[in-house]
């Protein structure tokens, strides 16, 4: 499935094709989509819907930048500990 980033009067965003959510504060949300990650900032984020099952999630508040970053892979304990 492809993404798709609606972006509405930079109040509300619409993202499609999103696979998890990893973190929201009122500053900034990371979303996970495909093989990267959204990181969007601004002020007053919250979540108004999230529903995985379509991969659709939609913020509120004032969207200044979005910023794809790479999906961190998860890494052992042991890996790090004697790396």
């Amino acid at each position: 499935m492809d993404e798709k980033i609606v972006i509405d009067n930079r109040k509300l965003i619409t993202i499609i094709g999103a696979t998890k959510v990893l973190s929201v504060t009122a500053t900034q949300a990371v979303v996970e989509v495909e093989n990267s990650c959204l990181v969007i900032s601004g002020s007053g984020l919250e979540v108004v819907k999230l529903d995985l099952e379509c991969r659709t999630v939609e913020l509120s508040g004032e969207i200044h930048n979005l910023k794809y970053t790479q999906k961190q892979e998860k890494v052992n304990l042991f890996k790090r500990l004697f790396k």
